[in-house]
């Protein structure tokens, strides 16, 4: 399925302001950003849908929101034209949530379905790509390790202070006596793995926190690290072992490649076939860049 939709993730931030006690406080403008009408072939896009989805658009100033927001809506207003004008038949479906998409959306993933021809990539490109990124596929690194942890939550200010103290304690008599790890382990550990010296056996990605993580994949073999906070706690680790990652086979990853190319190509297919579209279209009111023949197909 293939929708075109305007992006939510982030509100722009309002500078910061300073104030002035002699001048009173401007009014909000109505219309801040100063654009012409917009039209698609003669069809106009109207203000008040552009407006409605650049107050949520994340951009560094209201103007490149509101060319952002403007691109999109003409992008779309373009291929619903193209799949009319091609009287593009098509019934709404359904996503795995039974959520049913709009009747423009479906016409819209039905004209690239029919328009856009995505090739097929042969033996020989995935084995190349494969031989050109030997290093992507492999497994990822294991290892073993142990840990003090002291528990506390982060919204329990007073014993989460305490938390750093005490591990910061520990931490200092490791720095002169790091052979202690096992035996202040089983005595101030507050995780099950204290009865084992702190050891939590073999560990793989996701395994544990990402800040516990990213400090395990710091140390090297034997290395005890400064205190860690996590949503657990406060842990001290210590690196045991670790088990580099093994490379796959290009059997074992050859769908994966082609699976990742077919996306990139596809991808681009669709761009450049937006591209011919803007070419052949009057656009009034924004300056796009289009083409006026095929680029790649």
């Amino acid at each position: 399925m293939v929708t075109l939709v305007i992006d939510h993730t982030a509100k722009s931030a309002a500078p910061g302001c300073h104030e002035h006690r002699s001048a009173p406080p401007a009014a909000p403008l109505r219309d801040p950003v100063a654009m012409p009408p917009v039209t698609v072939n003669g069809i106009a896009i109207p203000r008040k849908a552009i407006a409605a989805e650049v107050q949520n658009f994340p951009a560094r100033n209201p103007g490149d929101g509101w060319r952002a927001v403007t691109r999109a809506l003409v992008i779309r207003e373009l291929l619903l034209q193209e799949a009319r004008r091609l009287e593009v038949s098509v019934e709404p479906r359904a996503d795995e949530d039974g959520r049913i998409e709009t009747a423009e959306d479906a016409l819209i993933r039905a004209l690239i379905d029919r328009e856009v021809r995505v090739p097929k990539a042969d033996e020989a490109t995935l084995r190349r790509f494969y031989e050109n990124n030997y290093c992507r596929f492999v497994t990822p690194a294991l290892y073993e390790a142990d840990h003090i942890l002291i528990a506390a939550r982060r919204d329990d200010l007073e014993t989460f202070t305490a938390a750093r103290e005490k591990a910061a304690s520990l931490a200092a008599v490791l720095a002169t006596e790091p052979e202690r790890f096992s035996v202040l382990a089983r005595d101030f550990s507050d995780c099950p793995s204290a009865a084992l010296g702190g050891s939590l056996g073999q560990i793989g990605p996701g395994d544990t926190t990402a800040e516990f993580e990213a400090a395990l994949a710091g140390l090297s073999l034997g290395q005890i690290s400064s205190p860690v906070e996590t949503r657990y706690g406060v842990h001290i680790i210590r690196l045991a072992r670790r088990i580099e990652g093994r490379p796959l086979s290009f059997d074992v990853v050859r769908k994966r490649i082609e699976v990742y190319l077919e996306e990139h190509v596809r991808h681009q297919a669709i761009t450049q076939y937006i591209a011919l579209l803007i070419g052949r279209a009057e656009v009034r009111g924004i300056a796009l860049e289009g083409a006026t023949s095929p680029l790649v197909q």
